[in-house]
């Protein structure tokens, strides 16, 4: 197989970093192709290429990661859509990256953060509906209160409140967030893993 081109790489890194700080999500393997001259199917070797590399990940035909692009400008930060959150039952979810969204550090702070999109109505009365998007802080602590994407043993993840611990039962308490619905309804868990804690929600009116 003939050997990559170092100087075509380049380009087609600034080409995706360039992208990324005006769309705010990567471009598609056509995208690149197209912005640098070549075939898709030149691109999508070349994609595998620097994934090797480390330059990027590229995975199922997507970039889900620029370690070595400068992806966001000044007073903003980098945050993976990695699907959904039940709001409800738990149920077991593979995390896949969707995109990156880039939000700004005045609105939203410094940190290490993640996006869900919420599934179900068990929060609600906590200002969390279907489909709005859920900005999480990585973080393996919760304080009683916090809205928390929990993960059982069994590796099912679901969004509840951290009601605490019960000395009474040696459970923890994961509380339901909607009243009408499912009145005074609560989970309790002799263990869990918190798996981030809610900071913020994005909605579309």
């Amino acid at each position: 197989m003939r050997s990559k081109s170092p100087e075509l790489m380049e380009r087609i890194s600034r080409y995706i970093g360039d992208y990324y700080r005006q769309h705010h999500t990567t471009p598609t393997t056509r995208e690149i192709a197209t912005a640098v001259g070549i075939s898709p199917a030149s691109g999508y070797n070349y994609l595998v290429e620097m994934d090797k590399r480390g330059l990027l990940s590229y995975e199922n035909g997507v970039i889900t990661d620029l370690p070595k692009i400068n992806k966001t400008k000044n007073g903003y930060f980098s945050a993976p859509l990695v699907g959904s959150i039940r709001c409800g039952d738990p149920e077991t979810e593979e995390e896949q990256v969707e995109m990156y969204v880039s939000l700004p550090e005045a609105i939203f702070g410094t940190g290490q953060f993640y996006l869900l999109r919420a599934k179900g109505d068990s929060m609600v009365d906590a200002g969390i509906a279907e489909e709005d998007l859920l900005v999480i802080q990585i973080q393996q602590e919760a304080n009683e209160g916090d809205i928390v994407v929990a993960l059982d043993p069994d590796g099912q993840n679901t969004l509840k409140r951290f009601g605490g611990y019960e000395e009474v039962s040696g459970c923890y308490r994961l509380e339901y967030m909607n009243e009408k619905r499912y009145p005074g309804k609560v989970e309790r868990v002799h263990s869990f893993a918190v798996q981030g804690v809610v900071r913020h929600v994005i909605r579309t009116f």
